[in-house]
């Protein structure tokens, strides 16, 4: 074992302890800070605060490993969210929020217009890394760079202002005697139709990962892409699909983010705010396992829930403090965590033939 090793075992044990004597403190002595932040941190609220922001984190964090585990880099998934979140007030505003299109409420409309238009950068972006064999970091910068002057600037044309007008958002879903059910009924049972997708997506990706074919071309795409054309699967193929499954996948989390669990408005780029980015510390923290992603994306949203709520508790201590917890957690996560295993051949381009 390494000194940087031996470091890192000493500080995630140190940081566990830190929790631990926390967790203690705060059962001992309910009325003390500790006892304050333990209640906080456990209650309902909290628990599903942290699951509904988790969304348009855990979406693109799902749409981030399919791309990277078939061998392209999408570091775009910020320009997606952004693009979606957009697309998908704008689409909702023009139709009528408050209207229905073939007995279909206009916000699913929305909904799914964001992810088309998330599908429809991400196809771009497959092309100009796979068809033209583009650097893909440079490619990702430009997809998110585009989608940050594009939505802003076609909200100015269209509404006078970078914002779009409010929408509002999804009824929640409550499901019949388990939303009564005390504590887990708040936090599972009556949430965002978002926060279900979310749920069931999570077990999906894995599933499809790695218990399918496509799932095993996937992985063999970025590892060992020549000996997947040897077998007889175009390479070039299954990167397109993965690349767009990553743009569906961010188009759900980034509609999901407006009109999902958002406000129901977009406000330029305030609305994602780092959250594509987040998305792959995320994954990377997960070691691309969509359940290591998701228990990373709960993590940072559940400490965003939870220093809203410290803010509200009047403890003392600084907002803009308070505020710099999330980030803070996620740069020493990532100090803590070492080195994630990439797939052998991420960022390499392939082509059918090539020795």
């Amino acid at each position: 074992m390494t000194d940087r090793q031996t470091v890192r075992r000493w500080l995630s044990g140190l940081a566990l302890a830190l929790v631990a004597l926390t967790v203690v403190a705060g059962l001992a002595f309910p009325d003390s800070i500790a006892g304050t932040l333990l209640s906080l941190t456990t209650s309902g609220s909290t628990v599903s605060s942290a699951l509904r922001l988790s969304v348009p984190i855990v979406f693109a964090a799902l749409g981030g490993i399919f791309a990277e585990k078939s061998g392209v880099i999408n570091i775009g998934l910020e320009g997606l969210l952004i693009i979606s979140a957009f697309v998908g007030v704008a689409v909702t505003e023009t139709l009528g929020p408050n209207g229905t299109t073939f007995a279909v409420g206009n916000i699913w409309f929305g909904f799914f217009a964001g992810v088309l238009a998330s599908t429809l950068l991400a196809l771009l972006f497959a092309v100009v890394c796979i068809e033209f064999r583009a650097d893909q970091i440079i490619a990702g910068l430009a997809v998110w760079l585009i989608a940050l002057g594009l939505a802003p600037f076609a909200a100015k044309v269209l509404y006078g202002r970078p914002n779009t007008p409010g929408v509002g958002i999804f009824a929640n879903w409550s499901i019949p005697v388990l939303s009564g059910t005390p504590y887990f009924g708040e936090v599972l049972f009556d949430a965002s139709p978002t926060v279900f997708m979310m749920l069931v997506a999570v077990p999906l990706a894995w599933y499809v990962l790695n218990r399918t074919s496509f799932g095993a071309w996937v992985r063999a795409s970025g590892e060992n892409p020549k000996a997947l054309d040897t077998a007889g699967v175009n390479v070039s193929r299954v990167r397109y699909t993965a690349v767009l499954l990553s743009g569906v996948l961010s188009g759900i989390g980034g509609a999901a983010l407006t009109l999902g669990t958002g406000t129901g408005n977009f406000v330029g780029g305030a609305t994602v705010n780092g959250r594509g980015f987040i998305a792959i510390v995320a994954y990377l923290f997960g070691n691309y396992n969509p359940f290591g992603a998701f228990g990373a994306s709960f993590m940072f949203a559940g400490l965003n829930a939870l220093q809203l709520r410290l803010q509200q508790a009047g403890l003392g201590v600084p907002e803009r403090l308070i505020q710099t917890i999330p980030y803070v957690t996620v740069i020493v996560v990532l100090a803590l965590v070492g080195r994630t295993r990439t797939p052998e051949a991420a960022g390499d381009h392939y082509e059918s033939g090539e020795e």
